[in-house]
């Protein structure tokens, strides 16, 4: 029996579509636009997300180590938490309970809304539906907030039914996917291809009007750094299959295994939508889509004007499927929290679907709050920063387990040990200190969500040594 409470029902195919699902959401269909304004060729594009896919990759099959040590709920909370102490798996939980986790539900449900309004225009982010002052809501905010409560309600129901849309949705997407990928290259134009790949290696500035800007050397590094927010943020969220070690059958072979396909079949997604967007569209019409949709100005070049609701239709499907994973995922986090006396006592309880239902509402409710904010899309810059300084100190983990358990079990050990995760450590750095060097609004607003936990964290330790929980 597992020790807690969750039922192991997931199968390797299950946690595969999580990992790949929840990645998988509207970043693909829409950062290349401001990844090309900072790096102005096809061929830094295309590095960008190689960088970015090769760590991703690299980072889950180090983390495929930890999972099969720790194959519990509660994920890289407890992997930090068992590498370093309580505080820093707190840190992490808090950051990931106020804007990591929650942020990026609200992110995608509004994207979700947003598509939509192609098919029903009378939920537009556009229109108003309430207003007060400078505060303002919207038939996308409200509708966004109704599908999180829906998958919320859903998945308070037992994982079955949370899983039955997962795998199902995830399939849709990877389908339509790969059928958009290969219609547009059968669609390619040569005189296209050949101008987007003329001077591929040129790394500049290229803005909306059209015009480019040279960068030093300095400001060159700060700019590949600018363009891996997008990519990045398009290929977050694949670790939340480890906060359902819990209910993972064989979870010591299956989790590190559901990490690695999942990662690897999406940064071969990622590579070849890319390159299919520079085969069907110029540079300066990728740069300047409209509201960086890129994915619609591809659709429409490659299916005429019903390629719109062709790219809405995908998006819609595919931004739901991937907060269905998002929310299945968070709340287990919080569970595990719960049951270390670090978070509210409720959320460490099952209900009779063995589902943490609590900490799956309390979720909800600030994904909902941060979609009434309109705020989401800076904090998710914000937080590009934070995710991958949790991800060094969790690949970091892997070096210090090694070191402070040398006899542990370890069904699975990290691939390539110890140049591959050393390897994602240097670039987690080097990503981390040329974005506190040239793109300052996108690292210390994330360090003060992360900084306010340590008062928060010994408020909850004396609370629980008052109360003796």
């Amino acid at each position: 029996m597992d020790r807690t409470g969750f039922k192991p029902t997931l199968s390797l195919l299950d946690g595969t579509m999580i990992v790949a699902g929840s990645m998988i959401g509207s970043g693909i269909f829409i950062v290349s636009a401001e990844m090309l304004r900072h790096v102005g060729s096809s061929g830094w594009l295309m590095v960008v997300w190689l960088i970015t896919g090769f760590m991703t990759v690299a980072a889950a099959v180090s983390y495929g180590e930890l999972s099969a040590m720790f194959p519990k709920a509660g994920g890289q909370y407890v992997y930090l938490k068992e590498s370093y102490n309580p505080l820093v798996g707190f840190l992490y939980g808090w950051s990931f309970f106020a804007v990591i986790q929650t942020g990026t539900i609200a992110a995608v449900g509004v994207a979700f809304s947003k598509f939509t309004a192609y098919l029903l225009p009378a939920v537009s982010e556009d229109k108003v539906l309430l207003s007060a002052g400078n505060f303002h809501i919207s038939p996308a905010q409200v509708l966004s907030i109704a599908t999180i409560i829906l998958l919320t309600y859903i998945n308070t129901r037992g994982l079955k039914s949370g899983k039955l849309i997962q795998t199902s949705f995830t399939i849709i997407k990877l389908v339509s996917l790969f059928g958009l990928v290969i219609l547009g290259l059968l669609a390619a134009k040569g005189e296209v291809w050949d101008a987007n790949w003329a001077n591929a290696w040129d790394l500049h500035a290229l803005n909306k009007d059209g015009s480019t800007g040279s960068y030093t050397m300095g400001a060159a590094l700060g700019a590949i750094a600018a363009a891996m927010v997008g990519s990045i943020f398009s290929s977050v969220a694949w670790e939340g299959v480890t906060f359902i070690g819990g209910e993972i059958k064989n979870p010591k072979r299956n989790l590190g295994l559901s990490l690695f396909l999942g990662t690897f079949v999406v940064t071969i997604v990622y590579l070849a939508a890319n390159i299919m967007y520079t085969a069907v569209l110029p540079l300066q019409e990728i740069a300047s889509a409209e509201k960086d949709r890129v994915a619609v100005a591809a659709s429409n070049a490659i299916f005429g004007n019903i390629g719109t609701y062709v790219i809405a239709v995908m998006i819609m499907i595919s931004t739901f499927g991937c907060n269905n994973g998002l929310v299945l995922a968070g709340a287990r986090v919080y569970y595990t929290m719960a049951k270390d006396g670090l978070f509210f006592k409720k959320t460490g309880e099952l209900n009779r679907f063995a589902v943490p239902e609590f900490a799956l509402w309390i979720q909800c409710l600030v994904a909902c709050l941060l979609c009434l904010s309109g705020r989401y899309g800076d904090l998710l810059d914000m937080v590009s920063f934070v995710v991958v300084i949790f991800y060094v100190l969790t690949i970091l983990g892997v070096f210090i387990l090694r070191k402070k358990r040398p006899d542990a079990e370890r069904p699975y050990k990290a691939f390539a040990y110890p140049v591959l995760p050393a390897i994602f450590i240097l670039m987690g750095l080097a990503f981390c200190v040329l974005l506190i060097m040239y793109k300052p609004g996108f690292t210390w607003p994330g360090l003060i969500i992360v900084l306010i936990g340590i008062p928060i964290y010994y408020l909850a330790v004396a609370n629980k040594h008052k109360t003796g929980s």
